[in-house]
């Protein structure tokens, strides 16, 4: 975990993947991200969550005003999040938005699932950075927050992120496999959180924070490249 800026007011860490942003409902005493925080800097306060196996850039509060400004951008879709993942197949498309309605905790797995009859609007916004032989990274902007938003518009759309139990093609025997590959691609969801751009909540300046990638996505990335 690495924090990449601290003030009065706000906390931007690296989230590293594996870790929850909260307490893991199955296994209390099991580490996460805002307690490891409040050993070190005293309360914070959650504005948004990443996914236990999504690494890269989060923000948390560090005061109560902070947190109600904060909760407010997000609230008016102010906050831009920009995620990079590593998907199988590899896109025809440069670019293309993604709208499709989602419908949260649906069966006993209790994913996500496109529903056009019961689910919320989900607009995600995609680009392709680069194109490989068995898959691609594909930058993502979600205009909608729902849960696993990305991660199921990418299933839908025939490019599951790779390294994806829940969404993949492949399951969990065969998760961490690339496509056409005999080799391990990236043991977890391969998402990470790159970039986000929101208003200071005290300065009322334009501020953006970014996450390099990890190590496992580099190589993941490395291995695709060949």
């Amino acid at each position: 975990m690495k924090i990449i800026w601290q003030d009065e007011a706000l906390l931007v860490v690296d989230k590293p993947a594996g870790l929850p942003t909260l307490p893991d409902g199955w296994d209390t005493a099991a580490p996460y991200l805002k307690g490891l925080l409040e050993e070190q800097v005293g309360r914070v306060w959650t504005v948004h969550r990443l996914d236990r196996q999504t690494s890269g850039v989060i923000i948390l509060a560090r005061s109560a005003q902070a947190h109600r400004e904060l909760n407010r951008q997000f609230e008016q879709r102010l906050v831009q999040k920009i995620y990079h993942a590593l998907v199988s197949h590899p896109p025809a498309w440069d670019q293309r938005s993604v709208d499709l309605p989602l419908r949260a905790n649906a069966g006993h797995k209790h994913r996500t699932v496109v529903d056009p009859q019961k689910g919320k609007s989900a607009l995600t916004r995609m680009r392709l950075l680069e194109r490989w032989e068995n898959g691609g990274l594909v930058e993502a902007v979600p205009a909608t927050g729902r849960t696993h938003q990305i991660r199921v518009h990418l299933a839908a759309i025939g490019h599951p992120i790779l390294g994806d139990a829940l969404y993949g093609e492949f399951g969990d025997a065969q998760k961490d496999l690339i496509p056409g590959n005999v080799g391990p691609a990236i043991h977890r969801t391969a998402l990470h959180a790159r970039s986000i751009h929101f208003i200071h909540p005290t300065s009322g300046e334009r501020v953006q924070f970014q996450a390099d990638y990890p190590q496992d996505f580099q190589d993941a990335m490395t291995q695709l490249r060949r």
